[in-house]
């Protein structure tokens, strides 16, 4: 979720009734060393909380001082990624390759925990392959080195994100640790989350992917837990509506030309599954201005059903880049 976890959508799914959104992955190295993109993507922990500040790395020390600096900035927690597997994270030692390293990872959070005054969690995979599943031995480990709450992602590290996320084994793990559990992998909507929570025993749920395009996703769970119902998505007017406000928080965030850059992304995932996405994604390609763009997405959701949006053209300054 790199590049997509960024304030802007953070803020679209608390008004949907996320409890707690995690920050991008920040390197750890980065945040010591000052560097603005890293600070930029953790600068609103103040006005966010709570929010998880997640940082990932493989030195100690310097994954202390930064969870000292995601403190220092408003961070409500901060987690540990041991998950992800990621090819340029895993070779450094970091992200799902703490894994294999039970006593540097015990180092890491321990130093952590004791470097700072609010929560850590931890966030982990069930194993590195199949073949050396080891979860429950890590959740363990984190507990017992003061992490607060673990979240697993009911996959390998070497199955990436293919497959099917296996909720069943993250049952073994809550059995093995008094601390919360959070169950993620492959919930895509209210009856996922039902059967997950049922399945894996968890004490809650992480969503990641199955928020692109839909941020409403969280309302349709909490009301689906509640009452039994399935919700539904909003109307299309009103999904229009959020991916405008979207694109203006986007823009409103980080200036005009980056904010449409980012946008495009974003607003294609909004498309899936709507008349005319494949067209819509193909002109997201050639929009230079805001006007452009809030235009296009008038004509996408028009086609959709029996209403007309009053246009709100906004800024209209070409984009400069590619």
């Amino acid at each position: 979720m790199a590049g997509i976890t960024d304030y802007p959508l953070r803020s679209i799914v608390r008004e949907f009734g996320a409890g707690l959104t995690v920050s991008e992955m920040v390197s750890s190295q980065a945040l010591v060393h000052d560097n603005l993109r890293s600070l930029t993507m953790i600068r609103t922990a103040k006005e966010e909380s709570p929010l998880a500040v997640q940082i990932f790395g493989s030195d100690p020390g310097t994954m202390s001082r930064a969870a000292k600096i995601a403190e220092s900035l408003g961070a409500t927690i901060v987690d540990i990624n041991m998950g992800c597997p990621q090819h340029k994270v895993v070779k450094s030692g970091a992200g799902a390759d703490l894994m294999r390293n039970e006593l540097l990872a015990a180092r890491l959070i321990e130093g952590v925990v004791k470097a700072i005054s609010i929560p850590v969690s931890v966030k982990i995979r069930l194993g590195w392959d199949h073949r050396s599943i080891n979860a429950s031995r890590i959740a363990k480990v984190a507990q017992d080195s003061g992490a607060s709450l673990v979240t697993v992602h009911a996959r390998t590290r070497s199955q990436m994100f293919s497959g099917k996320a296996d909720w069943s084994a993250i049952r073994e793990i809550k059995n093995a640790v008094s601390i919360p559990v959070i169950a993620n992998g492959d919930i895509q909507g209210p009856k996922d989350a039902r059967l997950c929570l049922e399945v894996s025993g968890a004490d809650g749920i992480m969503i990641g992917r199955g928020v692109l395009g839909r941020p409403w996703i969280f309302e349709q769970i909490l009301y689906f837990l509640k009452t039994g119902n399935d919700k539904g998505a909003p109307g299309i007017e009103d999904q229009y509506g959020v991916a405008k406000r979207h694109l203006e928080y986007l823009i409103d965030f980080y200036g005009l030309s980056r904010g449409l850059l980012l946008s495009k992304r974003h607003l294609a995932y909004y498309s899936r599954g709507l008349r005319g996405s494949a067209v819509f994604r193909e002109a997201l390609n050639y929009t230079k201005t805001a006007n452009e763009l809030k235009r296009l997405l008038i004509c996408l959701y028009e086609t959709q059903g029996p209403w007309r949006p009053i246009p709100n053209p906004g800024d209209s300054s070409t984009i400069t880049g590619s």
